[in-house]
C-alpha cells in the first residue's frame, strides 16, 4: 500500500512556516488594530509584540512534540496522545469544517477582491476567480508534496522580497515619522482598555495565523529532530521582524490618524507615497501572498484528515495515498472542495466573517496542543528527548495560559456584542454536531 514519502528538508520547512504565515493579513489588519487600540501607537506595536512572542513561545513548543512524534498529522496528533481520542477528533473536525478551509476560503477571497483592482471583474466573477484559485491549488498539491513545496518556497521568497522593498521605501519617503510620538500614549484606562487589547490580539492572530500548520507534514519531514526546532525559532523571528518594520512603515507613510481609517493599510499607504497607480503593484503582492498562503494550508491541513481516516475516526477514503504522486491526494480534493463550497456560502464568504470563526475555535485547540507537552513529558520520563523547549515548563504554560485568556476575553466580548455572540454561538454548535459524529465512526471502528 502507497504511503507518504519524507521529502521536506529544513529549508522547505522555514519556508513553509513563514509562507503559512503571510497571506494578506499585514497588508489589511494593522489598520483596524490601531482603531481597537484607540488610536495608541504604542499599545498597537506591543499587540504586533506581544502576538509574535505568543507564536513563538507555541512554535518552540510544538517543536518539541514534532520532534519526538514525527507523524502526519502534527497537532491533531498531539491532542490525541495527550488528551485522547475525542478531543483530537474534535479538533479535526473543526480543522476540516471551519479552521483550515475557513483559512483557504478567506484568502481567496482576498486574492479575488485583490484581482478585483487590477482586471475589472464583477462580484460573480470574484467568486469564480476564487473557486478557480482554490482549484489550481488543489489539483498542484496532488501532483506532488515536492512540486507544492517548490512552489511555495519560490512564492515565499518572492513575497518577503516584496515586503522588505515596499517597507524601505515607505520609510525613505513617508513624511509622518513626526506624528508618532504625540500617538505613544493610550487614551483609554482600566478595563476597557485591556478588553479592546485583547480584541486586537485576536486581530494580530489572524496575521500570525499558520504557523502550527508546518506540523501537520511531520511525516514527510527528512530529519525533523533537527529541521523543527531550527525552523520554528529563525521563522518566528524572522516573521516578527518583518511585521514591525512593515507597521512602522505604514506609520511613516500615513500617520497614526489616517493609518486607522483604512482596512487596506497597503493599498493606501503605497498609494500616498508613491501615486495612485503603484497600488497595482500591492494588489500583485497580495495576489502572490494570498496565493502562497493557500497553497500552504492544502499542503498540509490533508495530513490531518489522512491521520484522522488512518485512526479509523474519519471518511475511510481519506487514508488513502495516490500511487503515482505519494501524496493523500482524497484528503487534499474533499478540503479543497469544502473551501471552495465556503468561498460560495454568501454572506459566509465575507472575509471577517471568516477570519473571526477561524481565530476564535482555532485558539482552544492551540492551547491544547501545547498542554500536550505536560503529559508527554511524564510518560518520556527517563527516556532521551530529541529536543527539549527552553524555558520548560514556563514556555508552554504561558502560552497555554494566554490561549485561554484570548477565548475567554472572546466569550466575554460575544455576550457584549450580538455580532461576536453569533460567533460563539457556532463554534458550540460546531463542537455539539461533533460529538455525535465522533461516536459515529468509533462505533463503525469498532464493528
Amino acid at each position: 500500500m502507497p504511503e507518504l514519502v519524507r521529502t521536506l528538508r529544513f529549508r522547505d520547512l522555514l519556508l513553509l512556516f513563514i509562507g503559512s504565515v503571510i497571506g494578506s493579513g499585514i497588508f489589511r489588519t494593522p489598520g483596524p488594530i490601531l482603531r481597537q487600540v484607540d488610536g495608541s501607537v504604542g499599545l498597537s506595536l506591543m499587540v504586533w509584540i506581544v502576538g509574535g512572542v505568543l507564536s513563538l513561545l507555541g512554535a518552540l513548543t510544538y517543536a518539541e512534540l514534532a520532534a519526538a512524534n514525527p507523524e502526519a498529522g502534527g497537532l491533531y496528533c498531539y491532542i490525541r496522545d495527550g488528551f485522547g481520542r475525542l478531543s483530537a477528533f474534535l479538533y479535526g473536525w473543526c480543522l476540516f469544517l471551519v479552521i483550515a478551509s475557513g483559512s483557504v476560503a478567506a484568502l481567496a477571497r482576498a486574492f479575488s477582491e485583490y484581482l478585483a483592482r487590477v482586471l475589472p471583474i464583477s462580484p460573480v466573477e470574484q467568486t469564480i476567480a476564487a473557486v478557480v484559485m482554490i482549484g489550481i491549488v488543489t489539483a498542484i498539491n496532488v501532483w506532488g508534496t515536492r512540486k507544492s513545496s517548490d512552489l511555495q518556497n519560490w512564492t515565499t521568497l518572492v513575497k518577503m522580497g516584496i515586503i522588505v522593498i515596499l517597507s524601505a521605501l515607505l520609510l525613505a519617503l513617508g513624511h509622518h515619522g513626526r506624528d508618532i510620538p504625540s500617538a505613544l500614549g493610550a487614551t483609554r484606562h482600566g478595563l476597557g482598555r485591556w478588553s479592546n487589547f485583547g480584541l486586537a490580539m485576536i486581530t494580530v492572530l489572524w496575521a500570525y495565523e499558520g504557523w502550527q500548520f508546518g506540523t501537520y507534514s511531520a511525516g514527510e519531514v527528512i530529519d525533523p529532530q533537527k529541521a523543527f526546532p531550527r525552523a520554528f525559532l529563525m521563522g518566528s523571528l524572522i516573521l516578527v521582524g518583518l511585521y514591525l518594520v512593515a507597521v512602522v512603515a505604514y506609520l511613516f507613510a500615513l500617520g497614526p490618524k489616517d493609518m486607522a481609517l483604512t482596512d487596506t493599510i497597503a493599498a493606501t499607504s503605497v498609494g500616498m507615497v508613491l501615486g495612485p497607480g503603484a497600488s497595482k503593484i500591492v494588489a500583485l503582492t497580495i495576489l502572490i501572498s494570498t496565493f502562497s498562503a493557500a497553497n500552504s494550508v492544502i499542503l498540509t491541513a490533508p495530513r490531518v484528515f489522512y491521520a484522522m481516516a488512518n485512526d479509523k475516526l474519519f471518511f475511510k477514503k481519506l487514508a488513502d495515498v495516490h500511487p503515482r504522486f505519494k501524496t493523500p491526494a482524497a484528503a487534499i480534493i474533499g478540503l479543497g472542495v469544502w473551501s471552495a463550497v465556503l468561498v460560495c456560502a454568501g454572506e459566509l464568504g465575507t472575509f471577517s466573517k471568516l477570519v473571526e470563526g477561524v481565530i476564535f475555535i482555532g485558539w482552544i485547540f492551540y492551547g491544547l496542543g501545547a498542554a500536550a507537552i505536560f503529559p508527554f513529558r511524564r510518560i518520556s520520563a527517563g527516556r532521551p528527548i530529541p529536543y527539549r523547549v527552553p524555558g520548560y515548563p514556563w514556555t508552554p504554560l504561558i502560552f497555554v495560559l494566554v490561549a485561554a485568556v484570548i477565548v475567554g476575553n472572546a466569550i466575554y466580548l460575544a455576550f457584549r456584542d450580538p455580532s461576536q455572540f453569533m460567533n460563539l454561538a457556532a463554534a458550540v454548535l460546531l463542537f455539539l454536531i461533533g460529538l455525535p459524529a465522533y461516536f459515529f465512526w468509533r462505533k463503525r471502528a469498532v464493528s
